[in-house]
């Protein structure tokens, strides 16, 4: 990370947890820091009393810390519970959902960092952490104290070096280097790959259930039961997500979210904005003004 730290980052950020504003108030706060990994980074600050996520996946690790009430996430089909003093890894492409466990809500900071970025000079595939909780308050606290210092726009130099301390941390020692094989077969892989490789190439018109059946030799039930078996949700909501993600790009570069939303193929901007919420817990303007990097102070 280098140069002077993103506007958007210091203006979302300011203030740590109290940005949020009250706790009977549900909001989300991003923040993109640039400098950090090839890709810009996200960082979330969420206060969440009412809204829950729809199953959903991300194409990075969701690594966070919850910092006040109670989380509860589903996730490979077992219920988890997160309080303060722990930290929630949720690996790349892994099916997940997230609410409250309490009818207080919860508050949580969260960074998405790369495979690369979590994984950055180790040998071997991406770090693998077998249980969603890392029970290691003192790992979470220092996890706390990095992303206040992102999110405020502290210094660039010191923040970097601090994240890239408390991944290596992380990795130390909650990771292993072998990843479990999911128990899925070779044939419902492939078929899951050729449906994902159809749809991001046919983004906006994209092809019907039994055009995407007869192109792999399946037929409808075979295709959805074998998506569902690998990827753990069914092809439109895949779908939808792979275009929130595209919208994303697209507002993050000051594309309105009308314009975002018939970029990538959603019928209108409400339409973008009911996903958009489910998969990230904010709407696409409220996420456009928190990272936009050429917003005015």
């Amino acid at each position: 990370m280098s140069g002077e730290p993103d506007p958007g980052a210091r203006r979302a950020g300011r203030g740590g947890g109290d940005a949020l504003g009250p706790a009977a108030v549900d909001r989300a706060v991003w923040t993109r820091v640039h400098g950090v990994q090839d890709a810009p980074l996200d960082l979330m600050t969420a206060r969440f009393r009412r809204h829950r996520y729809a199953p959903h996946a991300h194409e990075e690790y969701a690594i966070g810390v919850c910092v006040e009430g109670i989380e509860q996430i589903n996730y490979r089909g077992a219920v988890h519970r997160s309080g303060p003093g722990a930290v929630v890894v949720a690996e790349p492409g892994e099916t997940h959902t997230g609410g409250p466990g309490i009818p207080e809500g919860y508050a949580y900071r969260v960074f998405y960092p790369s495979t690369t970025l979590v994984g950055e000079d180790l040998p071997g595939p991406a770090p693998h952490f077998p249980s969603l909780i890392v029970a290691d308050p003192a790992l979470a606290a220092e996890m706390v104290a990095v992303h206040v210092h992102l999110t405020a726009g502290g210094d660039a130099f010191e923040g970097e070096s601090r994240l890239v301390e408390v991944l290596r941390a992380l990795v130390g020692r909650h990771a292993v280097r072998e990843q479990a094989r999911r128990r899925t077969s070779p044939d419902a892989a492939r078929v899951a790959r050729a449906v994902r490789e159809r749809l991001a190439d046919q983004l906006v018109e994209p092809p019907s259930l039994s055009e995407l059946a007869a192109g792999i030799g399946l037929s409808r039930y075979q295709t959805l039961r074998a998506f569902r078996d690998v990827a753990g949700l069914p092809p439109y909501a895949w779908l939808a997500q792979h275009r929130v993600a595209r919208a994303q790009e697209l507002l993050a570069r000051g594309m309105t979210p009308a314009g975002a939303a018939l970029a990538v193929g959603f019928a209108d901007q409400a339409h973008l904005g009911r996903w958009f919420r489910r998969v990230l817990g904010v709407t696409p303007a409220g996420y456009r003004s928190s990272v936009l990097r050429d917003s005015v102070l």
